[in-house]
């Protein structure tokens, strides 16, 4: 059961005879829009509670990747 106004928008939206697929289409964006915030906000939680350890770890294999850069010549300004 739908109220009286919203009925009225969706005959107006719908037009005669289309309004479960309209309905359904709703109902499909509503929930994957909705999954993609509860998503992204699950991930957010998780990146943030894992900052610290994430940031301890960079700082720990930073000067091995350092090394590793420099020993490439990556790490050298060219010459002009």
């Amino acid at each position: 059961m739908l109220p009286e106004g919203t009925l009225a928008v969706l005959d107006r939206i719908a037009g005669r005879g289309n309004r479960s697929r309209v309905i359904s289409d709703a109902v499909l964006h509503y929930i994957q829009a909705h999954g993609r915030a509860t998503i992204r906000k699950r991930l957010e939680a998780g990146y943030r509670a894992n900052a610290d350890e994430n940031l301890r770890i960079a700082m720990q294999w930073f000067p091995l990747e350092d090394e590793a850069w420099q020993a490439s010549g990556a790490g050298r300004k060219k010459s002009a």
